[in-house]
């Protein structure tokens, strides 16, 4: 079943090259029903794995032009803090209800993946209080349900930030690697990993992402957001089930 895991995870390194995040919602499912991690360890691998993948990400979108790293490292600053707040801070809560929070965020990224986002030129001006109170309101979700946040630092990126939907997608990277990576130190407070399991969804995610970076000037993004957000849905429907 481990090789299956990688498999998959080589999926999780498309979706972030690809779409700018997603990374989270395919890994945990990963951890928790095909490798069978513990809720919390699953949460906090799936944190390492996405901050180590979405940093080999940027490395294509770099190159295109589509990050802005002043927006991006601003956002990530803030959402750092909120993130190791909110890994800390899930030593409170049971992984049942860690798990529940991470099946709303799958089910609010099947919603937004399926409507689709217009590419459309910056919709707003650069505001640095509310890149700051944003990332920090995304970060400390990111930290406490173990996801990346992806499919919300993108429109956020775009709403707030005034970037257009490339550089958003480009620079969500850079805040989520920042982010998960605050989030997975909170949560090593007091979760142990799986090294050898997490060292191998690693390297196969960050296989995957070049290819998803490659992929990203090339295919149509509407199409895939949706067939994307299809999947989500079915595998949040199928984590409601196993959660009975």
């Amino acid at each position: 079943m481990f090789f299956f895991a990688l498999a998959l995870s080589v999926l999780v390194g498309v979706s972030l090259g690809l779409l700018g995040g997603g990374g989270s919602i395919l890994t945990v499912p990963i951890l928790l029903y095909v490798v069978g991690q513990e809720d919390k360890v699953a949460i906090a691998t799936s944190l390492l794995v996405v901050g180590i993948t979405s940093m080999a990400a940027v490395i294509s979108h770099a190159r295109q032009g589509n990050v802005d790293w002043r927006t991006g490292l601003l956002f990530a600053a803030s959402g750092a803090t909120g993130a190791f707040l909110g890994g800390f801070g899930s030593e409170a809560v049971a992984g049942v209800w860690l798990v529940r929070g991470f099946i709303g965020m799958m089910l609010g990224t099947a919603i937004a993946m399926i409507r689709g986002r217009r590419d459309d030129a910056p919709t707003g001006q650069f505001a640095a209080p509310k890149v700051l109170v944003t990332g920090f309101v995304l970060g400390a979700l990111t930290g406490l349900v173990g996801a990346g946040g992806g499919f919300v630092i993108v429109p956020a990126l775009v709403l707030v930030g005034g970037l257009p939907m490339k550089r958003a997608v480009g620079t969500s990277l850079v805040v989520i690697s920042v982010q998960t990576l605050a989030g997975f130190v909170g949560h090593v407070t007091h979760v142990s990993i799986d090294v050898p399991v997490a060292a191998g969804v690693t390297l196969a995610a960050v296989a995957g992402s070049f290819f998803g970076g490659a992929l990203a000037a090339r295919v149509p993004a509407p199409l895939l957001r949706r067939a994307f957000g299809v999947f989500v849905l079915l595998m949040a429907t199928y984590m409601v089930w196993k959660q009975r």
